[in-house]
């Protein structure tokens, strides 16, 4: 299973009721969105983390913000969704960092394709980013599986493991595929 389809499969049920009704959406459009979006963020991680000092920044801020806080996604979200402004002003820092420039592409892309428009994107990418990095910071640091047990946690690994989920999504095409291609990779040289 792929680092997507699993982090989709455990925002199924009642987490995907919990952002349905954040978005004012129904369920379907919200599975549909979201089945759009973690792609792109996933993939726009592994493009970050393709490069060493993407991959040491982000190793740094999963070790540093996201490890060891023993939550599952579910509770997570109910965090994520009740957050302060100080949280929500951190997860706008958040998405800045993981599209750079390409943040409003991004947000136009989803909102575009899936019928939310460009705000509700905003949310929703702002919902499943934190998320995202809590659950590659659980199953880096401590779900370690049997045979990255062998290996040591590393921005390397995490970089390999990232550019292999990513290289899975382009192949996959799909909406999200296609989008992760047409907002980070507008030139079609892979990079």
């Amino acid at each position: 299973m792929t680092i997507t389809d699993d982090i989709f499969a455990q925002l199924s049920g009642a987490p995907m009721q919990q952002i349905s009704q954040q978005l004012g959406l129904g369920q379907t459009q919200t599975a549909g969105a979201i089945a759009a979006a973690l792609p792109m963020l996933i993939g726009a991680l592994g493009r970050n983390a393709s490069q060493p000092q993407g991959a040491e920044a982000l190793f740094g801020a999963l070790q540093r913000d996201h490890a060891g806080g023993g939550m599952g996604l579910g509770d997570l979200l109910g965090a994520v969704l009740g957050g302060q402004q100080s949280q929500q002003t951190d997860r706008a820092d958040m998405l800045g960092h993981i599209f750079g420039s390409r943040q409003p592409q991004a947000e136009q892309a989803i909102g575009q394709a899936t019928g939310l428009g460009s705000d509700k994107a905003n949310t929703l990418l702002k919902v499943l980013a934190p998320l995202v990095l809590a659950y590659l910071a659980k199953r880096f640091f401590d779900n370690r599986q049997a045979g990255a047990a062998q290996q040591s946690a590393s921005p390397q690994v995490l970089g390999d493991l990232l550019g292999q989920e990513r290289r899975q999504i382009s192949q996959q095409g799909g909406l999200g595929g296609g989008l992760l291609g047409a907002v980070l990779d507008r030139d079609g040289d892979g990079d």
